[in-house]
């Protein structure tokens, strides 16, 4: 029987399709060329070593030639850095000028690797990367919320084969995350608590979206998941943004991406994927009632009219079913 699930802690409704599930085998993604088996250096790649563009970098880590992870400018940036910050309006039309901060991290010097494969070190200085420039931004009185993503593969917007990642600083609070803003705001009037802190609690306890937990992270498959394998990575410790992870959580997040990223890699076949971090906008980094997590959504299947219709998503795939074959995937 069909179901509807809403999600807690934004109040969005699914459409669990038990009528149309598919098994979690049939998601896994048709052979194609594997990351490792590509050259481990392109010179035709701006992000390949010998093609730095020193006049964009922002960070490199460590700060020498060996470098391990970069950070450069957006040559091709969606916001500019280099503006004043400028409201008009007239009548209907309201508009800002496009100011802001865009940038890459570079996530290796390999040209064939992704989180999957990489040590824990090396996720771990992605992570320390969105880490320092969200710090950075903050310090931008232009700057309402920081944005830290990762594309990977072409279904997800990824334009370039090298690992990379991305931050985009932006000069208003994104409709989508204002309402998230407010349903944890609502949720924390009516029960005195966090609603992500809820729901992390209520998975510890039930145990049947479970995919992975470690010492500071737990990471499950959403009652309400809004697509196949759709996942939370969730700090037991309340905090309302990433900036704030200590250096113990940030190590430890960089082991649960790594296994729960392994397990789509080797259950999957490398699925496309997007993983964001979510976290409170930058005026509201002490609240009470927002929690950061990272978000990770494979690229299995595909949204249609009645997405863009309605506003809900329809998962062809129960959680329950898509957690336990997560849990059971071989790594070694």
């Amino acid at each position: 029987m069909p179901e509807l699930r809403q999600n807690l802690a934004t109040r969005e409704w699914v459409i669990i399709a038990t009528e149309r599930a598919r098994r979690p085998e049939q998601f896994v993604q048709p052979s194609r060329e594997r990351v490792e088996d590509r050259p481990a250096h392109d010179p035709a790649c701006p992000f390949c070593t010998g093609n730095e563009e020193l006049d964009l970098e922002r960070l490199r880590l460590p700060d020498d030639d060996s470098w391990k992870m970069r950070v450069v400018a957006n040559r091709f940036p969606a916001l500019r850095h280099d503006r004043a910050l400028e409201r008009t309006e007239t009548a209907i039309y309201r508009n800002l000028t496009g100011v802001g901060h865009h940038e890459i991290v570079v996530e290796s010097r390999r040209h064939n690797t992704c989180p999957a494969i990489e040590t824990i070190e090396e996720i771990e200085l992605t992570l320390r990367a969105f880490q320092m420039r969200s710090d950075a931004f903050h310090d931008d009185p232009r700057v309402e919320q920081v944005v830290c993503f990762k594309n990977h593969g072409p279904s997800s917007g990824a334009s370039l084969l090298h690992p990379h990642a991305q931050i985009l600083a932006l000069p208003i609070v994104p409709n989508t995350i204002r309402v998230r803003a407010e349903e944890s705001r609502r949720h924390y009037d009516d029960y005195g608590t966090c609603a992500i802190c809820r729901i992390r609690e209520t998975e510890e306890q039930q145990q049947t979206r479970i995919v992975y937990a470690s010492a500071h992270f737990t990471v499950f498959v959403p009652y309400a998941a809004f697509s196949p394998f759709h996942l939370y990575v969730v700090p037991r410790r309340h905090s309302a943004h990433f900036a704030d992870a200590s250096p113990a959580e940030l190590r430890d997040l960089a082991l649960a991406l790594s296994q729960t990223l392994r397990r789509l890699y080797v259950g999957l076949n490398d699925p496309d994927y997007n993983y964001i971090v979510r976290c409170s906008p930058e005026r509201e980094r002490g609240s009470r009632y927002l929690h950061w997590y990272l978000e990770i959504v494979p690229r299995v299947n595909t949204s249609a009219g009645f997405e863009l219709g309605s506003g809900m998503y329809i998962n062809t795939a129960l959680p329950e079913e898509s957690a336990r074959f997560l849990r059971e995937v071989p790594l070694t």
